[in-house]
C-alpha cells in the first residue's frame, strides 16, 4: 500500500489499523530547537477521541500519544518525530458476523478487490481511527505556524439543518458536544441526533475551517496551489464528500461584479472589501482568513439493515453491529483543523525556503 504521506517540506506517514496493537505516524521536515512534549499534542487528541458524549461512538480511547524519536530534552532536533498511541477498547467479535460481507458505504468491497485481503474488524486501514494520528500530527504543524495564526473548525450544518451566522460565537464552539458556534442550533441538534441514534441510522454535517494570520504570498501558481492543496488534504479525510474554498459553489451563482474581491488603499496598505475568494487568489495566499467547508457523509455503519452481496457472490442483508458515530462530522472538525495546520506549515516552510 502506498500514498500513506502527505507534504513536501512538512511531511507526515501514518501507520497502524483500527484494531491492531498501536497506531502512529512518523514527522519529517520539523525544525530543530522547537519546543514539543506531548502536553502540546495532547489537548487536539482529547478534543477528538471517542466516547465523550452520546453523540459520538462509545469506544472508550483515552488516545494517549507518545513521543519515540526526534525531541530530547523538550525541544525537537530536527530529525524524524516517531509519534504513536496504543489501542485499548478493541471490540473485534463485534465484527465477526460480518467478516464475509461487504458493508455498504464502506471501503470492504475495494480493498478486496485491490488487494485481495482486508481487515475486516473495523475496517483496519481505512478505519477514521487513522485520523487521530493526523491531529496528532497537526499539533506539531500547529507550533511550525506559531501563535499568529489561529485556525478555526466548527461544524456549521447537521443534515438540512444549519446554523444562523447571525448567532454565530467562537466561545460557543466548545461549549456544545457538536463544536457548533450557535447555541440555539446546537440545542436543535441534541433532539435531532438522539431520535437518529435511536432509530440506528446516521446522517451527515457541513464543516468550515478558518485560518486567520496567514500572511500573503503562500503557495505555489499552478499544480501546487494553496486551495488545491487544502482541498486535497481536506479530501483525504475519511467520509468527507465535497471541499469548497470561499464562496465555492455558491460563486456559480453569482456575476462577475458581485464575485470579485474588490480593494482599496487604507493608511498605505491594500485591503479587500470582501473575500468571495476564500484567501487564496491564483493559488497564492492574499493575506486574508482562509476558508474551506467540507461535507461529510453519514456514518456508513448503521443498524438499519441493508442489501449486500458476500466474498462469495450471494446476495445477502447485513447489519453492521458496534460502536459508532451516528455523525461523523462531529469528530471530524478537529481532523479538517490538523489538516489545514499541515497544509499550512509546509507551505510556510516552502516559502522560506524560497528566501534562503
Amino acid at each position: 500500500m502506498s500514498s500513506n504521506s502527505l507534504g513536501t517540506i512538512f511531511k507526515f506517514t501514518t501507520w497502524g489499523e483500527s484494531h491492531g496493537v498501536a497506531i502512529g505516524c512518523v514527522v519529517d521536515g520539523v525544525p530543530s530547537r522547537i519546543p514539543l512534549t506531548e502536553s502540546d499534542i495532547q489537548p487536539y487528541l482529547d478534543a477528538r477521541k471517542p466516547g465523550q458524549s452520546r453523540f459520538t461512538t462509545q469506544r472508550r480511547e483515552e488516545d494517549q500519544v507518545e513521543i519515540l524519536s526526534g525531541v530530547f530534552d523538550g525541544m525537537t532536533t530536527g530529525t524524524p518525530i516517531s509519534l504513536m498511541i496504543r489501542n485499548g477498547d478493541q471490540r473485534s467479535k463485534d465484527y465477526g458476523e460480518i467478516q464475509n460481507l461487504y458493508r455498504p458505504g464502506h471501503a470492504d468491497l475495494v480493498y478486496d478487490q485491490k488487494y485481495g485481503i482486508r481487515d475486516y474488524r473495523g475496517g483496519g486501514r481505512s478505519s477514521a481511527r487513522e485520523t487521530a494520528m493526523r491531529v496528532a500530527a497537526g499539533a506539531i504543524a500547529r507550533k511550525i505556524l506559531g501563535p499568529s495564526i489561529i485556525i478555526r473548525g466548527a461544524m456549521i450544518a447537521m443534515g438540512k439543518d444549519s446554523i444562523d451566522r447571525a448567532n454565530w460565537q467562537d466561545e460557543t464552539i466548545t461549549a456544545n458536544p457538536f463544536f457548533c458556534p450557535d447555541a440555539a442550533a446546537a440545542i436543535r441538534w441534541e433532539a435531532q441526533l438522539d431520535a437518529i441514534r435511536k432509530s440506528g441510522s446516521s446522517i451527515g454535517a457541513i464543516l468550515e475551517v478558518t485560518a486567520s494570520g496567514v500572511p500573503a504570498g503562500w503557495g505555489e501558481p499552478i499544480y501546487d496551489k494553496m486551495d488545491s492543496e487544502l482541498a486535497r488534504a481536506l479530501m483525504s479525510i475519511n467520509a468527507v464528500k465535497g471541499v469548497e474554498i470561499g464562496d465555492g459553489f455558491a460563486a456559480a451563482a453569482l456575476r462577475g461584479e458581485e464575485n470579485a474581491d474588490e480593494m482599496r488603499m487604507n493608511n498605505g496598505e491594500i485591503v479587500f472589501l470582501s473575500n468571495h475568494a476564500g484567501g487564496v487568489l491564483g493559488g497564492i495566499s492574499t493575506g486574508q482568513p482562509i476558508i474551506a467547508r467540507l461535507a461529510v457523509k453519514p456514518t456508513s455503519s448503521i443498524l438499519t439493515p441493508r442489501q449486500t452481496v458476500s466474498r462469495d457472490g450471494k446476495d445477502a442483508e447485513i447489519i453492521t453491529k458496534g460502536r459508532h458515530d451516528p455523525c461523523v462530522g462531529i469528530r471530524a472538525v478537529p481532523v479538517a483543523e490538523a489538516m489545514v495546520a499541515c497544509v499550512l506549515a509546509d507551505f510556510k516552510l516552502r516559502h522560506l525556503a524560497m528566501q534562503i
